[in-house]
């Protein structure tokens, strides 16, 4: 019997593809089949507001697909990674990981890439899942992953993410206040719908279109606080005041000269200690409970400065890059207090199982993340309930793989029963 379930577990097969992703670009999916007949497929995500310290995404040139095509990533999958996974056990995610770590040999997985990588051992944990019957988010987190998380809310685009002149990247509602994660979306795209009534009278019928991550791009608004003061409208019309608060992703490298150690911000230079100031205007003046990448990725010493000043949420996305050395760094001088979660940044899902692992046992939040490059694999979401970590960021409540993510969330809590449990107020430290 033994030796039937082993065979049961071993991968028959690995195959790589090029799909096409949220926004109309080439990414890798990959399907692992085991000798029992299950199929593991999982799709890669890809950033555009990226940082230096992620793993490399390995794009081929050219003047296909604008350079941005695949075919050598999946090249390396099926010719390369394939033939060694083999016979490999698909319970076995350590060891499968370790083995395409040591295969690529490099500390930032560029000669496999690590959209390569990725894409393999997210389809290998599927395989196992389905071949022990048990929800992905189960097999991940085990009997005990029950918490539906807070969904942050990109309402307004900015940034890299959209065609408009707001700096800030993401201007965010959190409906800490609903009872269960579906009021907290029934609300929220309530929200959502009565912003763009709100936007469309105000800065006109341009403002309906929306940036890659689904929030509304409206043309003439400059100010972050334009931005939040319509959201707070829409939730005011609603009569939901007490039930939602505001977040924002300044992704702050993108605005910072290394040469001057500045920041442009609405076209002036700001210094740190300027920003920081602003920011604590901002805090001040508006229900902002979270922001990330407030200041540029190498200032640990900024952000330090910053958590100790705002008591709010301060999170990491290009400062630790879901990488544990730079994690680490942080924790040693109270650098932020939340971690982003993004797995194609280190690229094996056991490196960023670790890196959440360290995340918690230091008392820092784990926010779960999407790329702007999202695809319709739900993922993403069954790997929020398996950390039991109390919060999401995958966009607005628009556009496929946007929706895509909220609805497994919405299956995933109907599963659950009576045993689940949503974060609330507590998305940063839920019920620990």
């Amino acid at each position: 019997m033994g030796v039937k379930i082993k065979t049961t577990f071993r991968i028959k097969k690995v195959k790589a593809r090029e799909v096409l992703d949220g926004r109309g670009d080439p990414t890798v999916e990959v399907d692992v089949l085991t000798e029992g007949g299950v199929l593991g497929r999982a799709d890669v995500p890809s950033g555009r507001s990226t940082g230096k310290y992620e793993a490399f995404e390995l794009r081929d040139g050219g003047s296909r697909y604008q350079g941005k095509g695949v075919l050598k990533a999946v090249k390396n999958i099926n010719e390369i990674i394939a033939p060694k996974l083999n016979g490999k056990n698909v319970t076995e995610q350590k060891k499968i990981d370790e083995l395409m770590i040591n295969l690529d040999g490099t500390n930032d997985k560029s000669k496999l890439g690590a959209n390569a990588i990725v894409g393999v051992s997210l389809a290998v944990a599927k395989a196992a899942a389905g071949s022990l019957g048990t929800p992905l988010y189960q097999y991940i987190g085990g009997a005990n992953a029950r918490i539906l998380p807070v969904p942050l809310l990109n309402l307004i685009n900015g940034g890299k993410l959209a065609a408009t002149e707001l700096d800030f990247q993401e201007h965010i509602v959190m409906p800490i206040g609903a009872k269960t994660f579906s009021d907290a979306m029934r609300m929220g795209t309530e929200i959502y719908h009565e912003l763009g009534k709100i936007l469309e009278k105000k800065w006109g019928r341009h403002s309906l279109n929306v940036g890659d991550e689904g929030g509304y791009t409206p043309p003439g608004m400059k100010d972050v606080r334009e931005a939040f003061d319509a959201e707070l409208k829409a939730i005011e019309e609603l009569g939901y005041m007490h039930k939602f608060v505001l977040a924002l992703d300044v992704a702050a490298s993108h605005l910072y000269d290394k040469k001057k150690e500045t920041y442009t911000v609405k076209g002036e230079d700001m210094t740190r200690e300027d920003l920081i100031e602003f920011y604590k205007d901002l805090v001040a003046a508006y229900p902002i409970k979270s922001i990330e990448d407030p200041l540029e990725q190498d200032d640990f010493d900024g952000f330090a400065e910053l958590t100790e000043t705002l008591d709010i949420q301060i999170a990491g996305d290009d400062l630790f890059a879901t990488n544990a050395e730079r994690l680490r760094r942080g924790i040693e001088v109270g650098a932020g207090n939340a971690l982003l979660w993004k797995i194609n940044q280190v690229g094996t899902l056991t490196e960023a199982l670790d890196v959440a692992q360290l995340a918690f046992k230091n008392g820092y939040g784990v926010q779960v993340s999407e790329r702007s490059g999202q695809t319709e694999d739900t993922w993403l979401s069954d790997m929020a309930i398996a950390l039991n970590c109390g919060q999401i960021k995958t966009g607005g409540p628009c556009r496929g793989e946007r929706t895509a993510q909220y609805n497994q969330l919405l299956r995933i809590e109907e599963e659950l029963g009576s045993s689940a449990k949503y974060a609330g107020k507590e998305f940063r430290r839920p019920f620990r």
